[in-house]
């Protein structure tokens, strides 16, 4: 099937955001409100971004083994939630970096893809994950510019083509979704060119090189929302957002270490504005070739956004609190892991009930010593 061929279709996308551990959590938390409303095998196929991709990955591993019942994983907390909380106990990211720095002949992003296969994933490949949903994890290619796909049928991207059936280990598809640069990437792939398909609009197929070696970068230099895949694709979209806001930043900053983390932080927020505008179009439109239903979450919006009755009580403070965690995949406490599950079950919630499907499903708090209503 040519790249982008399929066009719009009755379904459901699901996207998951960037935002280090801080989203993986956020994330968790919406997948088990998400399951306990049912609409886990709804799902037609799951992207993610980064910290995104990191519980994508737990849940996609998991999947065989969730024993739905009434459309319900009655194992989601023990095979889903208990390992993401587990991992997001290891402080990866900066022993990562002193290992690949100190190592001859062993990259940072090398020492990441063995970080997430020996602590999280094992060997699970893209081939062993399931056919529905479909799973896409999302990287940003150097060499071209344009948004890499990880996925079961097929990887690449639009301008050099795709590679039907390739298969590598998801540890390694995650690290180059979440390889922040300058320091946790590039995830460097070496391939055989000659498995590439030209698809229309690959106008860099005749360069070889760049199927040779494909260097690859965090997800959300292209797309931190990790929306592309979806929006295109179905004509129900669900999209959690776990990226913290651009703070305001007093005085200049004259280190040049610090303006380009400052640059790269105001250039991803206004993708994620251009395409929360693009959504909000899509979600009010009166054209049926461009209306979308489904809804959007963002981890720094207050409970009131939504007014769902009979939400969970959350008190005003904890949306930026919780946003304002830093993106980094570093160890989280009990606290903070437990405190960022809730947010995300409540607001997804929120989210779900008031612009997607009401539904009477009861709702409590996942971890009530760390509930948000005080």
């Amino acid at each position: 099937m040519p790249f982008g061929s399929e066009g719009v279709q009755d379904g459901v996308g699901l996207a998951l955001s960037g935002g280090g551990f801080r989203a993986t959590l956020f994330h968790a938390g919406a997948l088990w409100r998400l399951n306990e409303l049912r609409w886990l095998p709804r799902l037609d196929r799951v992207s993610s971004v980064s910290g995104g991709s990191i519980a994508t990955a737990v849940l996609a591993k998991a999947w065989p083994a969730l024993e739905f019942r009434d459309n319900v994983a009655t194992r989601f907390r023990e095979a889903v939630v208990e390992p993401i909380l587990k991992f997001t106990k290891r402080n990866v990211d900066t022993p990562s970096i002193v290992k690949g720095a100190l190592t001859p002949g062993r990259s940072i992003a090398e020492v990441m893809v063995a970080q997430y296969r020996n602590q999280l994933l094992g060997d699970f490949r893209l081939q062993q994950l399931p056919d529905r949903p479909l799973f896409v994890f999302v990287a940003t290619n150097l060499g071209t510019g344009a948004m890499w796909r990880f996925g079961k049928p097929y990887s690449g991207d639009y301008r050099l083509g795709l590679i039907h059936g390739y298969d590598c280990d998801v540890a390694t598809a995650v690290a180059a979704s979440a390889a922040f640069p300058p320091v946790l990437s590039p995830v460097v792939l070496r391939l055989d060119p000659d498995r590439f398909t030209q698809t229309k609009g690959a106008d860099l197929f005749d360069h070889r090189e760049l199927r040779k070696v494909v260097a690859l970068a965090d997800g959300g230099v292209y797309d931190n929302m990790g929306v592309q895949p979806i929006w295109d694709r179905y004509r129900t979209l669900l999209v959690s957002d776990a990226g913290g806001p651009a703070s305001m930043q007093f005085g200049p900053k004259r280190m040049w270490w610090n303006q380009l983390h400052r640059a790269y932080g105001l250039t991803i927020e206004q993708d994620r504005d251009l395409r929360r505008r693009i959504l909000y179009k899509a979600f009010t439109s009166h054209d049926p070739k461009e209306k979308r239903s489904g809804t959007y979450w963002l981890i720094a919006w207050p409970m009131e956004k939504f007014n769902t009755e009979h939400a969970l009580l959350v008190a005003k403070d904890w949306p930026r609190t919780l946003s304002e965690i830093p993106t980094r995949l570093t160890r989280f406490t009990d606290e903070e892991q437990q405190r960022l599950i809730n947010w995300g079950y409540a607001l997804t919630d929120a989210a779900i009930r008031r612009r997607v499907e009401p539904s009477d499903v009861p709702t409590q708090w996942p971890f009530a010593d760390y509930r948000l209503d005080a």
